[in-house]
C-alpha cells in the first residue's frame, strides 16, 4: 500500500485509511476487520469519541494496541454526549477539549494520539481557544498533530489563516466535487486533504443502484435527481470500461495530490479489500479523469461561505 504525507508532518498515511464508524458493536467483529485492514497494509485508522459513546475507541484501542507503533491513529473531538443518553452537543472550549483527550487517550489505550481533530465547527466558535488548547496538547507530547473535520468553507478558511492544522477532512467523491474549489488554498497551505466518502454511500460501487435506500430514491444524492444519478454512474462506467466502479471512484479521489488518504468505511471483510484492490491499481489515465470531470457535476458549496 503507498503512503502519502500529512500535509507537513511526520506522518506517512497509506492511500486507504479505515474509517472505524462503521465497525459495529460486535467487537469480535470488530477486531476481524481491523487485523485484515492491517493486513492488507492499511496504517491509518480513524474514529471519533462521539462514535458508540466511545465503545468504538475501545475497540479500536484493544485491537491496534500490540501494533502501536506501527499504525497512525486519529480520533476527533468537540462532540459532547453523556454515556447512556441521547444527543450530543457541541463544545468546542479549551476546557472541554483538555478534558476530553483524556478519556479518548484511556479508551484508546495509548499515551499519545497522532491525529487529534475538531469534529466539525462553526465560525462562531472562539476558534483562537481550540486552537490553544491543540497547541498544548502538542506541547504537552499527548497529541502530535491536529486538523478539523469540516465541509465549510468559511471555518476552512480560518483554520488554515490562523492555526498550524496537517489536515482536513471533507466528504468528498465523484458526486460530491464541491471540495475542488478549495483544493488550490489548501495546497498553498501545505495541508492535506482526508477524504472521507468516497463511495458516496456505495452508489459508486458494484451494488445496483435499484438496491439504493429509499431516500436516494426519492429524493436523489446531493444535487443529482435519482435519474441524474443514473446517467451520471452510466457515464462513469463508460469513461473506465476496464475499471470496476468502485476502482474509478477511489482513483479519482487520489488523483488530487492534496488528497493524502481515503476514508473508507467497511463493515465486510470483502468490501475492506475490494478498497485496498481499488488504492493499488493503475493510476488515472488524464483522458479517463477527463472523461469522469466531464461525466459529474462540478458542485459548489452554497452556504458558510463567508
Amino acid at each position: 500500500m503507498k503512503k502519502r504525507r500529512l500535509g507537513t508532518s511526520e506522518l506517512y498515511v497509506s492511500e486507504i485509511g479505515l474509517g472505524c464508524m462503521s465497525l459495529g458493536r460486535d467487537e469480535k467483529h470488530a477486531r476481524s476487520l481491523i487485523d485484515q485492514a492491517l493486513e492488507l497494509g492499511i496504517n491509518f485508522f480513524d474514529t471519533a469519541d462521539l462514535y458508540d459513546q466511545g465503545l468504538n475507541e475501545e475497540f479500536v484501542g484493544r485491537a491496534l494496541k500490540s501494533r502501536r507503533n506501527d499504525i497512525i491513529l486519529a480520533t476527533k473531538v468537540g462532540n459532547r454526549f453523556e454515556v447512556g443518553k441521547d444527543g450530543w452537543w457541541w463544545d468546542p472550549s479549551k476546557k472541554y477539549i483538555k478534558e476530553e483527550v483524556k478519556e479518548s487517550l484511556r479508551r484508546l489505550g495509548t499515551d499519545y494520539i497522532d491525529l487529534y481533530q475538531l469534529h466539525g465547527g462553526t465560525i462562531d466558535d472562539p476558534i483562537d481557544e481550540t486552537i490553544e488548547a491543540f497547541e498544548e496538547l502538542k506541547q504537552e507530547g499527548v497529541i502530535r498533530y491536529y486538523g478539523i473535520s469540516s465541509i465549510r468553507p468559511n471555518v476552512i478558511k480560518e483554520w488554515l489563516k490562523r492555526s498550524n492544522i496537517v489536515s482536513i477532512m471533507m466528504q468528498y467523491s465523484l458526486l460530491d466535487r464541491r471540495p475542488e474549489e478549495w483544493f488550490s488554498l489548501i495546497q498553498e497551505h501545505n495541508v492535506s486533504v482526508i477524504a472521507r466518502g468516497p463511495l458516496a454511500q456505495g452508489l459508486l460501487t458494484e451494488r445496483p443502484l435499484e438496491k439504493a435506500s429509499e431516500r436516494v430514491k426519492n429524493n436523489g444524492y446531493l444535487d443529482y435527481t435519482f435519474d441524474e444519478l443514473k446517467e451520471a454512474l452510466h457515464s462513469i462506467d463508460s469513461a473506465c470500461p476496464d475499471r470496476t466502479r468502485t476502482e474509478t471512484a477511489v482513483k479519482y479521489v487520489l488523483h488530487q495530490r492534496v488528497v493524502a488518504s481515503c476514508i473508507a468505511g467497511a463493515s465486510k471483510q470483502e468490501q475492506l479489500l475490494e478498497n485496498v484492490q481499488a488504492a493499488k491499481a493503475k493510476d488515472l489515465l488524464e483522458e479517463e479523469y477527463e472523461a469522469l470531470i466531464n461525466a459529474t457535476k462540478q458542485s459548489l458549496y452554497t452556504i458558510h461561505r463567508d
